[in-house]
């Protein structure tokens, strides 16, 4: 992944976050192993490392040098993000947060089935459209993300982040984009999809532009084929109707005010 240009002294993410977002994501679940799949110079891992009692390894494609990381480089691993990748085990937690936005929308299918090869629970939440950062170049809904792992047998469900939605301790983007996928050959594309939803305290963050660039951000999006087919199929006859509505409505209130 290095021709991805990131530098993770610009996004500095709180050590206390991380260690109140794990409390509540963890709950009565005690997981003996974790992997951070873009883990950055560790403070996912570092809050893992302080529950006690937890294996845990980071992988990410930009190198973090000894002095920068906050546990020991024993516990970290360079891999290409962009290209499949595989270290032979698995892991109770697999964390994968705030990653995919920064990787080629190409390696979207490759990234999941890396992740999926690793563990059957997996936390993971990925930028919006819109939402601003270094180097974004695949912004999504989660919809978009949950199909891939739907693709892979794991069911997505979003309940973690509304337990984690009021808590001013963690980052406006974990707390708006995470949701969980868990291994379910049954359930997999049968469960509701994800809704889309802006956390009130972004628009403060500086991670959510102005309307008009978010929306200009999104017809990107549309125009990259981000939607189901049927989506573009049915969007003709709905726009027509809408637009013609509109129309009649305006027409009819014209003729009103010239009656009067």
């Amino acid at each position: 992944m290095e021709s991805v240009d990131y530098n993770f002294k610009l996004n500095q993410h709180s050590l206390a976050g991380a260690r109140a977002a794990l409390s509540r994501m963890f709950q009565d679940q005690n997981p003996k192993s974790l992997l951070d799949v873009g883990c950055g110079p560790g403070v996912w891992l570092r809050a893992a490392q302080e529950l006690g009692n937890i294996e845990f390894l980071g992988v990410d494609g930009v190198d973090v040098s000894q002095g920068e990381f906050l546990v020991s480089k024993d516990n970290f691993k360079q891999v290409n993000l962009e290209q499949p990748w595989r270290l032979r085990r698995k892991f109770d937690f697999v964390f994968c947060l705030e990653v995919a936005e920064h990787l080629d929308p190409g390696a979207s299918t490759a990234l999941i089935r890396s992740l999926a090869e690793h563990g059957d629970r997996i936390y993971f939440s990925a930028a919006c459209p819109g939402q601003e950062g270094q180097h974004h170049v695949n912004c999504q809904w989660p919809t978009y993300w949950q199909e891939r792992f739907n693709r892979e047998g794991y069911r997505c469900e979003d309940s973690v982040r509304w337990r984690i939605w009021d808590d001013q301790r963690i980052e406006p983007w974990y707390r708006q984009n995470m949701f969980v996928a868990v291994r379910d050959e049954q359930m997999a594309g049968k469960e509701p999809r994800i809704a889309r939803v802006i956390h009130p305290e972004m628009f403060g963050s500086n991670a959510i532009p102005s309307t008009s660039t978010f929306r200009q951000e999104i017809a990107s999006q549309v125009a990259r084929g981000s939607e189901r087919i049927g989506w573009y199929l049915t969007l003709p006859l709905k726009a027509f109707w809408w637009k013609f509505t509109r129309r009649l409505r305006r027409t009819t209130g014209a003729s009103s005010q010239v009656s009067k």
